[in-house]
């Protein structure tokens, strides 16, 4: 999934922010400089571990283009792509993010955004100043760690009033995730029994939710204070990965998703049923390709399949949204977070530790003007 969407961001250069270094600083401000207004905004030019590559600077604020909408970033959340951009690993990911360091159109990292329109461009029809919006902008460029942002307005969608920002952010990548990893590709079915390998993140968390709706027994792999977290979302059955290797155990599943990928495609065969399926949605390049070139041998002679998840962006937002309406999911957040902490959430989130999506809060006076700031536990 992610190399497939990396190829796309390959063919594209749509991201229309302008970022010019003028001096370190502490805080999310907005400030006028002469003719320019400048904001505050992540910047990277080198590979490394977050907190030593991850310069929070003074840059110009962009214009939005033809069928661009600039927005003031409210929100925004900690992904995959926010440490392989950061740290440049797994180093396969190079040869798209750049080889020696990060390519010019990714120096400001962030691919979620929850925010308010701002300005609209020459041919943009979609929304108007003022709309509330949110939605994964990867497949048009990044830049959401900073105040402000310019991205084509088929990247986003109309927040819903009930929805804070923080949650509206938290959902558009994990959600389409698991729901197209659970729904489209894994045709779930009423009461079948699942296993979701990495099951504390974000994808965790809502695929849970979706597979309840179809009365799953649900089992959950993770380890450390996570696992308390997933008794108390509702998973069925918890395994502590650093204590059991459920690769081992005699029970089989109707349906793995894997969120790590880090075990050998033969390992998880073992644990499908006969007409069982396994969903992975990214993770070890190794194990993603053998995945890739097995897949069409395995279906010689055995009956179980094996898929990668190629992400539709946004696709189903309204379906979510309607979720959300009828308190049939929530939105499980680890923070917010402010948002001098990215440096410190993205290692965070590559260390494992977080339950659920990890958040940052951007801009505090989104909530101030009328928008709903609270959100559902």
């Amino acid at each position: 999934m992610r190399l497939f969407i990396l190829a796309q961001m390959h063919q594209r250069t749509t991201m229309c922010i302008v970022h010019s270094p003028l001096r370190d600083a502490a805080t999310p401000y907005t400030k006028r400089c002469g003719t320019l207004v400048h904001m505050k905004a992540y910047n990277i030019k080198n590979y490394g571990e977050p907190d030593k590559v991850l310069r929070l600077i003074e840059a110009e604020q962009p214009k939005p283009k033809n069928t661009e909408v600039q927005v003031k970033v409210c929100a925004t959340a900690i992904n995959d792509y926010d440490w392989c951009i950061t740290t440049g690993k797994p180093f396969a990911y190079r040869l798209f993010f750049g080889i020696f360091s990060p390519r010019k159109k990714l120096m400001i990292p962030g691919m979620e955004v929850a925010g308010i329109v701002e300005q609209v461009g020459n041919n943009a029809t979609k929304f108007k100043a003022g709309d509330a919006v949110y939605g994964d902008i990867s497949e048009f460029g990044f830049g959401s760690f900073a105040e402000f942002l310019c991205i084509d307005e088929k990247a986003l969608a109309h927040k819903p009033d009930s929805m804070s920002f923080e949650e509206a952010t938290s959902i558009p990548h994990a959600a389409m995730l698991a729901l197209q990893s659970l729904r489209d590709v894994g045709q779930i079915k009423d009461g079948q029994k699942i296993l979701i390998n990495g099951g504390g993140g974000g994808v965790g968390s809502f695929g849970l939710q979706l597979a309840k709706l179809y009365n799953a027994d649900v089992t959950g792999v993770d380890t450390g204070e996570k696992l308390n977290a997933m008794e108390t979302q509702g998973f069925d059955n918890l395994i502590d990965y650093k204590k059991e290797d459920f690769t081992k155990s005699n029970q089989q599943y109707d349906l793995i998703l894997d969120c790590k990928t880090n075990r050998s495609l033969w390992k998880f065969l073992k644990v499908l049923k006969p007409e069982g399926k396994y969903i992975s949605i990214g993770g070890r390049s190794g194990n993603l390709l053998q995945m890739l070139y097995m897949s069409p041998i395995l279906k010689l002679f055995s009956k179980k399949r094996v898929q990668m998840v190629m992400l539709k962006a946004n696709k189903d937002l309204g379906y979510i949204n309607q979720l959300y309406e009828d308190n049939k999911i929530n939105c499980v957040i680890d923070g917010p977070y402010t948002f001098d902490k990215i440096p410190w959430a993205i290692q965070r989130f590559g260390d494992g530790l977080h339950n659920g999506k990890i958040v940052i809060s951007v801009n505090k006076q989104c909530h101030n003007n009328g928008y709903n700031s609270t959100w559902r536990n």
